[in-house]
């Protein structure tokens, strides 16, 4: 086991881990931080989207050794009180059924916007192809992504 530093949300925490486990799992088990979900742990689906120095990033294909001083972020420090304008849009596009792969859908499309105020609606859908939906509410996470970016 070796001890890490990590900046996951503004705060520096430590923790202990086998070099290979994966981001996701530090985040989930040894941080406690439920947001980030499980999906496929290929890094095919996107339900485990987190930022690593504001770039969208698959935790569960990347090892807490890889991390170094870069800054994460996880759902749960995208807004404290709820208030992203990305998750205003999607309450009121009600974007989520199951929910599952809706932190990593956020994530993803904060990535987005941050590199992009304000995408095309084909940037759009290249910047989220790789965000699996069960559900299939694709187009409603377009609409709200193209209400968040007007805002």
């Amino acid at each position: 086991m070796e001890k890490y530093r990590l900046s996951v949300n503004g705060n520096t925490q430590e923790v202990s881990a086998p070099e290979d486990m994966p981001l996701l799992w530090v985040i989930r088990d040894l941080l406690s931080l439920k947001g980030t979900k499980f999906g496929c742990g290929q890094a095919l689906c996107g339900a485990c989207t987190v930022h690593v120095d504001g770039v969208a990033t698959r935790s569960c294909s990347l090892p807490v050794s890889a991390v170094g001083d870069r800054k994460i972020t996880t759902i749960e420090g995208l807004s404290a009180d709820g208030n992203h304008p990305l998750q205003k849009a999607w309450q009121k596009h009600v974007v989520p059924q199951c929910g599952y792969c809706q932190t990593g859908q956020l994530m993803n499309a904060a990535a987005l916007l941050k590199e992009n105020p304000n995408p095309s609606e084909t940037e759009i859908e290249e910047a989220m192809a790789g965000n699996l939906c069960r559900c299939g509410t694709y187009n409603r996470i377009k609409d709200a992504i193209r209400t968040a970016s007007k805002s």
